[in-house]
């Protein structure tokens, strides 16, 4: 059934937000992912638009809820714009675009003041000017994070939640699981153009066709692209995959992040270990007690993340050990228990006091410093079509983020997006199709997807990891043209489900990461290659377009 209408210009019934034409549901603004992206883009576009927000399980599973650290913002006088600015443009191995970088440090201010409006409860202290308590992290020249004790991500997440679902503009539709955009081509200018988007109902195991002339891709990275990662469950990748599938180009998809500190420990699942523990002393021991960051690099623990990352793998390689150790023990147990409630209970749960012992620790896939290319207003390719967070490239993380850095890119560019939708007034007609499964049927061979998932994560950590040849690349390139062959059979033949979904997601990216790391050839940033460990002379994006061959 095909169905076309004019978005705002026909009266349509409602029901809870939802318009009903027939078996296809529509809305003005349809964002795919909850997390920090996800929320603020939702609660920015809905003064005036109707607003579904997509996400795949409950609203607070992304890894926005796990983000402990802060967020970087120049909010005091001791600190500058242009500081913040160069603070980034190091971190990012001077690949970070100038005007991006500008725009959202000189947004940082605003964007704090915006979540405090919100409601959300920061750290104070009364010795600053802005009566925040700011912490430091590595890379940056001044105290600039802005944190709710070691729970930050925590405490943005469920106050804006708490104003999204008691919005009359928003609808939550949890347990749906993007599948792939529904575009079209522009009458009147010849490019593709939104209309909406296919999703898996988990719960009733069906798929909805959602009809709209603006969705924003708002779901994160793609960390379990990686046997071991930081990242929740839900980090595949899937806001990239999708818009990748749809004809948008990517950028820099090759410098995966590592966090130096993720904790070492046989029952401890993804958990991370805060770069603030070393923003207020912590370092990093050898098994036999020596201090060995300082023989790196000469900011030693408070070097930038690719750093410390590359020199924990050294270590780890050298002397042959499973982990180092993150040692804060030295600041006292009133100190550590005011400042990291949650990571002294989570590792006391575990048997480590962290005011008495090291914390066991290993790097661990944290971050997608590329994405989907956007603009300013973050816009991608196509008509109608928005990136925002970890999903985008927006020029900002250039070859490294640099802490904390990630949920200011959040609020900015929610920002910007959303003030680009409220502005765009041009109508279009949308054709929409329900889904049509009529030529499939229900698998019966389920334990391929988890034996390729499985497989895939392995040679991924194995050969596109912290250091990386091109004979381990090409590998991993022979084999991902294998899964993707095999899954893109499976997904022809059977009814989709959320983990064939997610797989095919991972593989999309998996290839991507590939691809651009093949095309870089040089070492810089979180793409560190020994076959070519020196740095270019010029600094570049390395992009890849589906419409290329």
């Amino acid at each position: 059934m095909s169905i076309s209408i004019t978005i705002n210009t026909i009266p349509l019934g409602s029901h809870d937000n939802l318009f009903i034409i027939d078996a296809v549901i529509s809305f003005d603004v349809v964002i795919l992912g909850s997390g920090l992206a996800g929320l603020a883009s939702a609660l920015k576009s809905a003064q005036h638009l109707k607003v579904a927000i997509v996400t795949k399980r409950a609203m607070l599973d992304g890894a926005s809820n796990w983000a402990q650290g802060g967020i970087a913002a120049v909010v005091d006088t001791f600190d500058t714009h242009d500081s913040h600015i160069n603070d980034t443009l190091i971190a990012g191995a001077h690949l970070s675009d100038l005007d991006v970088t500008r725009l959202v440090v000189e947004k940082g201010a605003d964007a704090i003041d915006w979540l405090i409006n919100q409601g959300v409860n920061f750290t104070k202290d009364k010795n600053t000017s802005s009566g925040l308590h700011l912490t430091m992290e590595g890379g940056h020249s001044f105290r600039r994070i802005i944190h709710a004790k070691d729970a930050t991500g925590h405490a943005v997440q469920t106050t804006l939640e708490q104003q999204v679902r008691n919005h009359p503009n928003i609808t939550i539709l949890e347990n749906h699981v993007g599948i792939d955009l529904i575009t079209t081509t522009d009458e009147v200018t010849g490019r593709t153009a939104c209309c909406g988007i296919y999703v898996l109902d988990s719960d009733e195991d069906s798929v909805v066709a959602i009809q709209s002339p603006t969705v924003i891709l708002a779901t994160g990275g793609a960390g379990k692209s990686y046997l071991y990662t930081t990242n929740p469950d839900t980090s595949t990748g899937d806001g990239i995959a999708i818009g990748w599938r749809a004809g948008c180009s990517v950028s820099n998809m090759e410098f995966i992040q590592f966090h130096p500190t993720c904790l070492y420990h046989p029952e401890a699942k993804s958990f991370l270990i805060s770069e603030a523990l070393r923003g207020e002393g912590g370092v990093l021991l050898l098994p036999n007690g020596h201090r060995f960051m300082p023989d790196h690099d000469s900011r030693a623990e408070l070097a930038p993340r690719d750093v410390v990352a590359r020199s924990i793998d050294s270590e780890m390689k050298k002397h042959g050990v499973d982990c180092v150790y993150l040692d804060v023990s030295h600041r006292g147990l009133k100190f550590i228990k005011t400042h990291f409630p949650n990571i002294y209970g989570r590792c006391l749960d575990l048997g480590i006091d962290a005011s008495k012992e090291p914390i066991p620790v290993v790097p661990a896939a944290h971050y997608t410093c590329g994405g989907l290319n956007t603009t300013l207003d973050g816009l991608t390719d196509i008509d109608g079509l928005y990136a925002v967070g970890e999903t985008a490239h927006t020029g900002l993380h250039g070859a490294n983020r640099l802490a904390s850095n990630s949920l200011l890119e959040c609020l900015v560019f929610s920002e910007q997006a959303a003030n680009h939708i409220l502005n765009s007034t041009r109508k279009r007609e949308l054709h929409v199709r329900e889904w049509d499964e009529s030529r499939v049927t229900d698998s019966d061979e389920e334990v391929i997807i988890a034996h390729n998932w499985d497989e895939l994560r392995r040679f991924m950590w194995n050969y596109v990891g912290i250091v990386r040849t091109t004979k381990r690349l090409q590998r991993a390139e022979h084999r991902l043209k294998f899964l993707r062959e095999e899954i893109g059979e499976y997904y022809s033949n059977f009814r989709v489900t959320r983990d064939l979904l997610e797989l095919r997601n991972l593989v999309e990216v998996s290839e991507l990461i590939v691809r651009c790391a093949l095309k870089r050839e040089e070492s810089r940033g979180l793409h560190y290659s020994a076959d070519y460990p020196s740095l270019s002379d010029k600094a570049f994006n390395t992009i890849c377009d589906p419409r290329d061959p």
